[in-house]
């Protein structure tokens, strides 16, 4: 039964990707693994290390520090020093990072909507949703990093 679940959410996320590929006006210049970096951060409300925005993105650290430098130098992430390790440096959203955000994030949200609408009804939605997040929950308390417990993040 769970591997039966799995593969149906599985393919649910995968053809709810294909549709959100199949319109390039949605993105504009932003590839989409772009466009979820700068979701990432904006929806953190600030700067993150690589190692939290690594956490929030479907990308391999060294991928992802690629990415975060093309997008530096795009002038839509800046890096910034950390206020609590003067070693570290925080990546946060410049203001055309954020406005890029919003543009895309609009126009991704009419398309989101008009996908999961589809299909299902607003409680059905309300009850995926609630399924997804018991389910991340149960990943988050069973994934603690190495070296650290919980209290120290």
């Amino acid at each position: 039964m769970a591997n039966d679940a799995c593969e149906a959410l599985l393919g649910a996320h995968a053809a709810l990707m294909r549709e959100f590929e199949s319109d390039a006006q949605v993105w504009g210049d932003l590839g989409e693994r772009e466009y979820d970096v700068l979701y990432t951060l904006a929806r953190a409300g600030g700067a993150l290390s690589l190692r939290e925005l690594n956490r929030g993105v479907l990308l391999s650290q060294p991928a992802l520090s690629r990415m975060v430098g093309r997008l530096v130098s795009r002038g839509l992430l800046e890096r910034r020093p950390d206020p609590a390790d003067a070693r570290a440096v925080q990546i946060g959203l410049t203001e055309d990072g954020r406005r890029r955000q919003r543009e895309v994030g609009l126009r991704h949200g009419v398309q989101v909507t008009r996908a999961m609408q589809s299909g299902l009804s607003d409680a059905e939605l309300a009850e995926l949703r609630r399924l997804c997040i018991k389910l991340a929950h149960g990943m988050d308390r069973r994934q603690k990093p190495l070296g650290r417990s919980v209290s120290d993040e």
